[in-house]
């Protein structure tokens, strides 16, 4: 929701992200991940003879963290958003219609 002087704006459609917008995430959270698994790694080369247990822990991140970025990578788009629904739920009061003429004269008629 936006708003542009004093109007608020709904998005009124179910419509999905759009695809470049979608593989640009899942690009971007690909190489923050691979850069994390990197990182660990270096860690654990530099922390192996200071601090094994932490070396093993950065280790282990290095090497389980490729299998898990790419299934998070190729899990496929969001799935839509639901439509809302086209039926007015809870309208109580009279009818925002007036009947036609046609209708007047033939309950004018039917009382008579």
């Amino acid at each position: 929701m936006r708003k542009r002087g004093g109007d608020e704006v709904f998005r009124i459609t179910g419509a999905r992200q759009g695809l470049a917008d979608d593989v640009r995430g899942r690009q971007r959270r690909y190489v923050i991940s691979m850069s994390v698994r990197t990182l660990s790694v270096v860690a654990a080369a530099v922390l192996w003879n200071v601090e094994r247990h932490v070396a093993v822990v950065a280790l282990a991140l290095g090497v389980l963290l490729p299998y898990i970025s790419v299934v998070i990578a190729n899990a496929g788009r969001e799935t839509p958003p639901s439509l809302p629904s086209t039926f007015v739920t809870g309208a109580t009061g009279p009818p925002m219609l007036e009947p036609g003429p046609a209708e007047k004269l033939k309950k004018s008629s039917d009382q008579s």
